[in-house]
């Protein structure tokens, strides 16, 4: 799951296994697999990041609930990192997003 905002400002939460495709045109536009279209503030290469983030996460806890699994990843500190950095990212995206949603009704 990736939290993204709307062009609104309201954050949303996509699951990421179901998007299609991500598209700027000139808006950002993630389509899911059902053909729903989602316009979002984030950037496509944001959107993607976020999306590899979170799959990192998911392996680094499969790693921890699973040890004797884990040999068939990448090295779990690798892994570990690249979900922490994730989770930086979508903290510092979260504090974005309600600074961004303030410029707005400040306008």
């Amino acid at each position: 799951m990736i939290q993204v905002a709307r062009l609104n400002g309201n954050p949303l939460v996509v699951n990421s296994d179901l998007i299609r495709y991500v598209e700027s045109a000139p808006d950002t536009t993630i389509t899911l697999i059902n053909g729903e279209k989602i316009v979002v503030l984030e950037s496509c290469d944001e959107v993607v990041s976020r999306t590899i983030a979170w799959r990192a996460r998911l392996l680094s806890e499969a790693a921890k609930l699973s040890p004797a699994a884990a040999w068939w990843m990448a090295p779990v500190s690798a892994i570990q990192a690249v979900a922490e950095a994730g989770a930086e990212q979508d903290e510092e995206m979260e504090s974005g997003s309600a600074a961004a949603q303030r410029r707005r009704s400040d306008s």
